[in-house]
């Protein structure tokens, strides 16, 4: 019988859990659990919800990782315990932190020098400078700092040892460097004030244990490295994930130092670099579109395919909340070139998946600056599946997309990575779940239409925000 392997998923929103054939990848079982809405959590409410998840579907895997949402901060004292509540990725209380490290350093290229990015209010960096400006009290009680999937692996592990983490996910700390495979405690030291005990930093392959009931567990990593793990990401492959927010990433045999920001430089979970590029506008952009139409999202794609490419010359900027590719926290949507002949629901449906996937396509643009091949697009999350996106993105994007089989890609990963740690060798097992997807060619009319959509995207966003 094939052995069986576990892979978690410990997201923002709740916990997925996934049981695959270590040999083929195969999906078996599933379950989920849901976490408390908040941009503050006990980290105990993780544990509880992995439990939950797991409940009957774990009793008979030989491996288990953990992949947990990046940068969050968990505190834990000298006994073990936690200090507060865990600062998620998307409490933002540390902005004027992250802008103040910065400064301090002499600016964004001389952080991406250090660690490979730039801090944003997201990095676990700039909470530490928060706690210990704000709660002295609790940040005195430090003994260790941790990420989401960190903790969670050492409660898999009932705490014996000293806790593990790997280099994808500690990239995103702002005190490690994916370069020079270390430690950075000098930053850390100048945003806590002195030095607390950090995770033991494993291989991608090397075991952080063993459970109480001999289940070997693996290292873990970030969201988005274990999503790389899912897509097995290769030289000229790229992933495009439409969710709440966008995120682009490659993979790369060197290291990338965006002093300004907008690619951060992330180690992924094979031993590469991990280049990505995040937007704050994606699927957001056509929920928030289809309810302003009066309709849903099948209705939404309906609409947009019946107008024709570029929308009768109506342009949609898509920055609803800002946006962070390019480096506009302040904008706001923009619907330009809008005429009385082209003021129709079609039209407006039509920019809207347009200028969304032009703000994804800005970038791959950035990545491919940045020295990440970009052959074709791997196109994953919810608003993937929208027969509008997948008829339009491959003109934008002006490469073929392939749309993998729907699946929870980093649990999956994450498994990917426990069968890997299970039997060893170079490279994980090769599960090749995408060549079960939809491959989409852009014909040379779609890939004329994409580039004059794209440069009247270009042309919008230079004349307000220049």
């Amino acid at each position: 019988m094939n052995e069986l392997v576990a892979g978690v998923d410990s997201s923002t929103q709740s916990t997925k859990v996934v049981v695959c054939e270590a040999g083929s990848g195969t999906v078996v079982r599933t379950g989920q659990a849901a976490h408390p809405d908040a941009t503050e959590v006990d980290p105990v409410e993780w544990w509880h919800a992995l439990r939950t998840a797991g409940d009957g579907l774990l009793d008979d895997v030989a491996a288990i990782a953990v992949a947990g949402q990046q940068h969050g901060m968990v505190t834990v004292d000298d006994d073990g315990d936690v200090v507060r509540d865990a600062l998620l990725w998307n409490d933002v209380r540390s902005a004027g932190a992250a802008d103040a490290l910065v400064a301090e350093l002499g600016g964004g290229q001389a952080w991406a020098d250090a660690v490979g990015s730039v801090p944003l209010a997201s990095f676990t960096v700039t909470k530490l400078r928060w706690l210990a400006e704000h709660e002295p009290d609790a940040a005195k009680r430090v003994g260790r700092v941790l990420l989401p999937h960190d903790w969670l692996t050492w409660r898999l592990l009932d705490r014996r040892d000293e806790p593990t983490t790997d280099r994808g996910d500690a990239s995103g700390t702002g005190y490690y460097s994916p370069i020079d495979g270390a430690y950075r405690t000098d930053l850390l030291v100048r945003a806590f004030g002195r030095e607390v005990g950090l995770p033991t930093v494993l291989g991608p392959a090397d075991a952080a244990g063993r459970t109480a009931d001999g289940v070997l567990v693996a290292p873990g990593t970030g969201d988005n490295m274990a999503a790389g793990l899912a897509l097995e990401l290769a030289d000229g492959d790229v992933a495009v994930s439409l969710g709440t927010s966008g995120t682009v990433f490659g993979v790369s045999e060197k290291p990338v130092a965006d002093g300004s920001g907008v690619v951060a430089g992330f180690a992924d979970a094979t031993g590469r670099y991990l280049p990505l590029a995040c937007t704050l506008n994606a699927a957001r952009v056509l929920t928030s579109t289809a309810a302003m139409l009066g309709t849903d999202l099948e209705g939404l794609d309906t609409l947009a395919l019946s107008a024709p490419p570029g929308a009768d010359g109506l342009t949609l900027l898509p920055y609803l909340d800002g946006e962070r590719t390019p480096n506009l926290p302040d904008a706001s949507g923009s619907l330009v070139g809008l005429r009385r002949a082209n003021m129709t629901p079609a039209n407006v449906a039509r920019a809207a998946v347009e200028g969304m996937l032009c703000g994804l396509a800005a970038g791959l643009d950035a990545v491919r600056d940045h020295g990440v091949a970009v052959r074709r697009v791997l196109l994953t999350g919810g608003a993937s599946r929208s027969a509008a996106v997948q008829a339009i993105a491959p003109g934008v994007f002006g490469v073929p997309v392939v749309v993998p089989p729907e699946m929870e890609h980093v649990a999956v990963g994450a498994a990917r990575q426990a069968a890997w740690a299970l039997h060893g060798g170079a490279e994980p097992p090769s599960w090749r779940i995408h060549d079960d997807g939809v491959t989409l060619t852009p014909a040379s009319a779609d890939l004329d239409a994409g580039t004059r959509v794209a440069e009247a995207h270009r042309t919008a966003r230079r004349h307000l925000h220049p």
